[in-house]
């Protein structure tokens, strides 16, 4: 189940977005500050980021410190008050959102945009890059970077084939569908949930230690 961070001080809102994301695991906080120390206690999957906010706070001013502690952590922007050269800048740059949705949200184009933004952006985007840079040669092809971006791109798809599932993960399977050794599957997933990718019931082992290969 991936984890949401909400920023909304509007209790209607918030109602709306527990509605609409039940399948998710949402905290929600009212300010930008509380943001930030909620993403320094756990790094969120999506942060749905709105830009009227508690005590004056602008969400729009706090996206780049959101961003400069979170930045594989991918952003919907909500606003009804932003300008179109607000929007701009709020969509460009090294620490921009991935999207902006207007008010009134539209539940079911909330419910697209962060199925996309969890499935694509974020990790999938570093996959993606890393994978173009070694095509292009940009950086130095060694085994140990080569291994790095599989493994990312690997852990990346696992996070998409069980996430929302209770069920629990078939070890020698994915070690059968991915090519590799069932320890390294186990070492994925104690990864991933020592992240807080993925829940820890969904593999209650995975404090176990699986020694080497």
């Amino acid at each position: 189940m991936a984890s949401i961070l909400i920023v909304e001080d509007d209790p209607k809102q918030l109602r709306l977005y527990g509605k609409a994301l039940r399948g998710y695991r949402l905290t929600c906080v009212t300010t930008g500050r509380a943001a930030l120390e909620s993403i320094a206690d756990t790094k969120p999957d999506l942060i749905i980021l709105d830009n009227i906010l508690d005590e004056g706070e602008k969400g729009l001013e706090f996206l780049p410190k959101l961003k400069a502690v979170a930045t594989h952590v991918p952003v919907i922007m909500i606003s009804g008050t932003l300008q179109i050269r607000e929007k701009l800048a709020a969509l460009q740059g090294p620490r921009s959102a991935h999207y902006i949705l207007e008010k009134p949200v539209d539940l079911d184009e909330l419910d697209r945009t962060v199925e996309i933004a969890l499935t694509e952006c974020g990790l999938g985007e570093t996959v993606a890059l890393l994978q173009s840079l070694e095509r292009a040669e940009k950086i130095e092809s060694s085994e140990p970077d080569r291994r790095f971006t599989e493994r990312l791109a690997r852990q990346h798809e696992m996070i998409k084939r069980l996430r929302g599932t209770t069920e629990r993960p078939n070890v020698s399977g994915l070690s059968r569908d991915f090519n590799v050794s069932r320890k390294t599957i186990i070492r994925d997933l104690q990864d991933l949930i020592r992240r807080g990718q993925l829940p820890e019931d969904i593999y209650p082992e995975w404090r176990q230690d699986v020694g080497g290969d």
